[in-house]
């Protein structure tokens, strides 16, 4: 094997540690209950991984074997696949930019407003449409469950403990309607029950809580905006590494196809 495959070879394994991270982001964010609610978020991630691994297979096997047409294969679709990472970077970081969590006072969480985020986000996931299937979904999860397992033996205990923005949106009633605290799982006597529209909606029924509440539907896109921006650090690393591969590889073939040429041309000259 020439030195131009060797380091070819190397930057495409480098390219497949970086597919094997991407995947495991994918996964990582799959197994969150809101992306098990919310199919469409569950598979871009884990799908553009796996492509990366075999285009990346690909090209090691081309380099080992110096297989010209398989390595023209593999700078295609990676410059292909390069490309679609960075627009689905760019998208992801466009539509979690907005913001609608904000502080409460005395409290150790936040809560959300469904009018912070983004238009595409709310009209993708909190529209009435899809919002009945999420909403059955979030309600057969452990989301709320695991927030009442948990004791609690004061108000002062609870409103100092930090919630998932999924759990402050739909475990509990909205802060200003001014429900008081007997345990995560019951509420009582609301002192400006006109404090929003999320007031009435409020059930003590386990199977109702606050799911059909606007602050629930915030709260879950809360938590989408929360764990895409985690996952975009891993994203963005890998596909730093990946331009770099590629305009490595794509140098190190373009030498070795110059030296070939320099090769037959002393040939043909002697």
């Amino acid at each position: 094997m020439g030195v131009a495959n060797y380091i070819t070879a190397v930057l495409n394994f480098i390219a497949f540690l970086c597919s094997i991270a991407i995947i495991a982001s994918g996964i990582w964010l799959a197994q969150k209950p809101d992306n098990v609610c919310i199919h469409i978020f569950r598979w871009p991630v884990i799908v553009l991984g796996f492509l990366i691994l075999l285009v990346s297979l690909a090209g090691f096997v081309g380099a080992c074997c110096y297989k010209k047409a398989l390595l023209g294969f593999y700078l295609c679709c990676m410059a292909i696949l390069i490309a679609l990472s960075l627009i689905l970077l760019v998208f992801a970081f466009v539509v979690t930019r907005p913001d609608g969590s904000y502080d409460v006072p005395g409290r150790g969480y936040k809560e959300y407003r469904l009018d912070g985020y983004s238009s595409w986000l709310r009209n993708r996931i909190a529209g009435s449409e899809s919002w009945n299937k999420i909403r059955a979904c979030l309600a057969d999860s452990d989301v709320c469950l695991k927030l009442t397992q948990q004791q609690y033996m004061t108000a002062d205990q609870f409103f100092a403990t930090h919630l998932s923005p999924l759990q402050s949106g739909c475990c509990k009633p909205p802060t200003v309607c001014g429900y008081t605290f007997v345990n995560p799982a019951l509420w009582t006597n609301p002192t400006n029950p006109m404090g929003g529209p999320d007031c009435n909606l409020w059930s003590n029924d386990q199977t109702q809580l606050c799911y059909n509440c606007n602050s629930c539907r915030a709260g879950l896109l809360g938590n989408l905006r929360s764990e895409w921006r985690e996952a975009n650090i891993i994203l963005i690393v890998a596909v730093v590494v990946l331009i770099c591969v590629y305009v490595i590889g794509c140098s190190a073939l373009k030498n070795a196809q110059t030296e070939e040429l320099f090769r037959r041309y002393k040939q043909g000259w002697i």
